[in-house]
């Protein structure tokens, strides 16, 4: 085989895996900050300098030091997404009109989160926290528009992170923490049969045409006719975060804390299901060239998740009120490019996907109002930005654009025991064009249309004393 061959060849037909491995990373919305429901009241304004609870292991682990004794703080998170999409015109790889119905992706998830933190002499504090810093799930109903470009995808991240954190003088605390990650990710769309086989057929040998078994019974286009493929991988790694609380005066401080990205190298396996002409025009091809192009194989992928720096502000106004602000900075550009091996695919031809993604800022305010020594209510407003550049470079694995939220809360202490948080966020999220064939198989499709989105998030949480 020619260099040229090689070139189309790998854009065409490896494009078949390599869409399902990459289109997670083309999502802005599968990072999570809902880690915290005593934070999700306050839109998490001064996250990383409020230190009101174990909770602060994640945040900023310096804000150990502002507890006492020993704290475990037990969250749940139930977040509700609805995307509702309307095709405006998209086409196949021919130009005609792609055939399916309109869609609404609205799986509900559910985030647990965990966190102790304990005091020890001299001023030094440890603390463990686990939860779920990545995730979500879109399911698309069966036959859609944009089946060719995402079908089901889930994604789920476990981060286990022991800290420790310690006062350097009366105003000054740092803290440092290891982060153990662990993420798995399964991810469907449909295939083509007809383009898929088409490709296959003009890639092989004049001498071998005689032998093939032929496309002619495929219509392109067709969902009775489609192939699926599904992709499903995982990866565990190594990070670090650190952090420091400043305390300006006694009412007055501010923390700084952050996170390193993580580098995953996702090892997997793609299976195919393929309409039988396809699957023999397949493994035609494969005995013919040598080549394991749409069967069952190996697959690795390296995607580093971003590092993150936050700065927060708390100001105490009277023994009632408190001001609460943050800004967050997310590193989205790691993501710019993603690498994808296919075993058996052809050598020194990996392909490289340009995410194009850009970095990004989360800016939060809020306030609490402490009513008593028990009670205290929450309020908070934010604005996210989407690292997504424009509408040719949105998937539909996880659609999104910059949101705006509105938070509220209220916490209530039973006793010096335990108390409970409770915080509500609805996200108002600008509408969503997209134009574009990331992500597609290589049927070529191009998926045109509207995402109207909003998501819902409901958290529960109990602080334990000791």
């Amino acid at each position: 085989m020619n260099n040229n061959f090689k070139k189309s060849f790998t854009k065409s037909l490896l494009a078949v895996s390599i869409a399902s491995a990459t289109t997670i990373t083309q999502a802005g919305s599968f990072g999570l900050i809902e880690n915290s429901a005593s934070g999700q009241g306050s839109a998490f304004a001064g996250a990383s300098a409020l230190g009101e609870d174990a909770s602060t292991v994640y945040f900023n682990p310096a804000g150990m030091t502002r507890l006492s004794g020993s704290k475990v703080a037990v969250a749940g998170h139930i977040i509700a997404p609805d995307a509702k999409f309307t095709n405006k015109g998209s086409t196949d790889a021919l130009g005609g009109q792609l055939t399916g119905s309109n869609s609404t992706t609205d799986k509900v998830g559910f985030v647990p989160n965990l966190y102790y933190a304990t005091e020890l002499p001299n001023d030094i504090h440890v603390g463990l926290g686990i939860n779920v810093p990545f995730g979500l799930e879109t399911n698309y109903d069966s036959g859609w528009v944009g089946r060719y470009h995402a079908d089901k995808s889930e994604i789920l991240s476990i981060n286990i992170n022991p800290s420790i954190a310690w006062k350097v003088t009366d105003k000054v605390a740092v803290g440092f923490g290891i982060s153990i990650q662990y993420l798995d990710l399964t991810l469907t769309n449909k295939l083509d049969s007809a383009l898929v086989c088409n490709n296959l057929s003009s890639k092989l040998p004049a001498a071998a045409k005689p032998g093939e078994p032929g496309c002619g019974t495929l219509s392109p286009n067709t969902a009775s006719l489609d192939s699926s493929t599904d992709l499903s991988g995982d990866s565990t790694e190594f990070g670090w975060n650190a952090g420091v609380l400043i305390d300006i005066n006694d009412k007055n401080r501010v923390g700084i804390a952050y996170r390193s990205a993580i580098k995953h190298k996702v090892s997997g396996k793609a299976k195919y299901d393929l309409n039988p002409t396809l699957q023999g025009e397949t493994d035609y091809f494969k005995a013919v060239t040598g080549f394991n192009i749409v069967q069952d194989t190996a697959l690795a992928a390296t995607a580093e998740l971003p590092q993150t720096l936050s700065v927060s502000y708390v100001g105490d106004i009277d023994k009632q009120w408190t001001v609460l602000a943050d800004w967050t900075w997310t590193g989205w550009n790691s993501l710019d490019t993603i690498v994808i091996r296919q075993k058996g695919g052809v050598p020194g031809q990996e392909s490289t996907l340009d995410l194009n993604y850009a970095n990004t800022s989360r800016y939060s305010v809020g306030v609490n109002y402490h009513h008593n020594d028990k009670l205290v209510y929450r309020g908070g407003l934010a604005y996210d930005e989407t690292p997504i550049r424009s509408a040719r470079s949105i998937s539909a694995r996880i659609p999104g654009n910059d949101r705006k939220w509105v938070s509220l809360g209220v916490g209530y202490a039973m006793n010096t025991s335990w108390s409970f948080d409770v915080g509500y966020s609805h996200l108002f999220i600008s509408n969503t064009r997209i134009d574009s064939n990331t992500g597609s198989s290589s049927s070529g499709a191009t998926l045109v249309g509207e995402y109207k989105s909003s998501v819902d998030i409901l958290s529960v949480q109990a602080n334990f004393n000791f």
